[in-house]
């Protein structure tokens, strides 16, 4: 009973040292501010109340890596953009694929996936 107790404590320190937003949302690495994400807030808030080092470290890792934010932005196209993509309300994939590869400089399998039905605002 001892050891299993000694290694969910164990356990518990070293999930809050690796961060919530690390752990949760890798995919998340690198971004610079925006909205937080209250969930990983109050994931990493209820190690401070339990453990205030690492808590405050699960803080400090997420805000470096960025990880405590929502995902955020959207694509801003032009309306040439939009009418180029669009014909009768179904994207065209092939050339949705050429623009991602125009923008980023990486190329895109257009054959996966469906189309898409899109509604103008």
């Amino acid at each position: 009973m001892k050891k299993l107790t000694t290694f969910a404590i164990a356990t518990a320190l070293v999930t809050q040292l690796a961060a919530c937003g690390t752990i949760l949302h890798p995919e998340r690495k690198g971004q610079r501010g925006g909205n937080i994400d209250p969930a990983i807030a109050v994931l990493d808030g209820i190690g401070l109340l339990f453990f205030l080092i690492p808590g405050i470290i699960a803080f400090a890792i997420d805000f470096s890596n960025g990880t405590i934010y929502l995902p955020g932005g959207s694509a801003q196209l032009s309306p040439e953009e939009m009418d180029a993509l669009v014909a009768d309300n179904v994207v065209d994939k092939q050339e949705v694929a050429k623009m991602i590869a125009a923008r980023s400089g990486e190329a895109i399998d257009e054959s996966a996936g469906s189309s898409m039905e899109i509604r103008r605002m």
